[in-house]
């Protein structure tokens, strides 16, 4: 008689919360202990990043990793081997990265606010059609439209040629290579992310609190104030994070819009990786930039939702 065992049945709620752990898991969990395995590599003569971490020597199994490459972030190593911290040009690169990261999505909230709230008002019928063109540049090349930009901005490109012919200015004004020129891009590219998340959010938003405001005496400005903005927080933080956290690492626009002054860690990257060869450095700054980003995040998520933690 064949022996029958009874599986307990696999709950909806695990299959749900399961399929995106295993998402992260095998997408970003890995691919991150695989920077962290390189980062911490010695390259030796062989030039290999993958080279082994364990060994054997004089009978005992040991393990060499190659902390250098975070400390030279940090620091600079004298001539006698010892360690000092420093302002190295890799701290120069992280805080440009954070700086215009933090600007464009500034920048991209004052500009996607309007739009987001303009579209969530409109009438149903027109919605769809303005949600497309929100979305419309994404169906363009992404490269494309950076050079676009070039064409517009060049010292004698479409701007520029616009403002000589109608006599505003006598010689072409420099807007290209400049922060001003990279900002533009940046915000253009990521300005849909920003908008979208915030749409979501004001669209579903009960007006009956806006009118009950206005029967109050409320002025429409402090209405606003008072009650849309606090009840589209979510939208705004999401739209943040969206425009935020790609800036950061952002390697196409500041290579083609952004001057020689605008060094990026995303640029660093690439150079320590494909110029230099330096795989290990190369793996050791996206690390550091990883847990630049996501360390934030966590303390703040875990400070947005203290009793949640608490019932852990």
């Amino acid at each position: 008689m064949p022996l029958l065992v009874k599986l307990p049945r696999p709950r909806g709620r695990t299959w749900v919360i399961g399929v995106p752990y295993l998402w992260l898991t095998v997408f970003f969990m890995l691919p991150f202990l695989i920077l962290l395995r390189i980062s911490v590599t010695n390259l030796g003569a062989s030039i290999d990043p993958f080279s082994p971490l364990l060994f054997y020597q004089d009978g005992l199994l040991q393990i060499w990793l190659q902390l250098d490459n975070f400390l030279s972030i940090f620091g600079t190593r004298a001539d006698d081997g010892s360690w000092a911290p420093a302002w190295t040009i890799y701290l120069v690169a992280y805080g440009n990265s954070l700086k215009y990261a933090a600007a464009t999505t500034a920048i991209a909230l004052l500009i996607g606010y309007p739009f987001a709230y303009f579209i969530a008002r409109s009438r149903p019928s027109v919605r769809p059609v303005l949600l497309m063109l929100v979305m419309l540049p994404f169906w363009t090349s992404f490269l494309l439209r950076i050079y676009a930009w070039k064409g517009l901005l060049a010292d004698y490109g479409i701007l520029n040629n616009t403002l000589l012919a109608l006599g505003l200015i006598s010689a072409p004004i420099e807007m290209l290579y400049t922060d001003v020129s990279m900002l533009v891009g940046m915000v253009y590219v990521y300005c849909p992310f920003m908008i979208l998340p915030l749409y979501a959010n004001l669209v579903k938003m009960d007006v009956r609190l806006l009118e009950a405001a206005y029967d109050l005496g409320t002025t429409p400005f402090k209405a606003f104030w008072l009650i849309t903005v606090p009840l589209s927080r979510a939208g705004i933080v999401a739209g943040s994070m969206l425009v935020f956290i790609p800036c950061v690492g952002e390697f196409v626009i500041p290579s083609l819009l952004g001057g020689a002054d605008n060094l990026m860690i995303g640029r660093v990257v690439w150079d320590e990786m494909f110029s230099a060869n330096n795989w290990p450095r190369a793996a050791a700054l996206s690390v550091v930039m990883i847990l630049l980003i996501l360390v934030p995040m966590a303390i703040h998520s875990r400070s947005s939702h203290p009793s949640a933690s608490q019932g852990r």
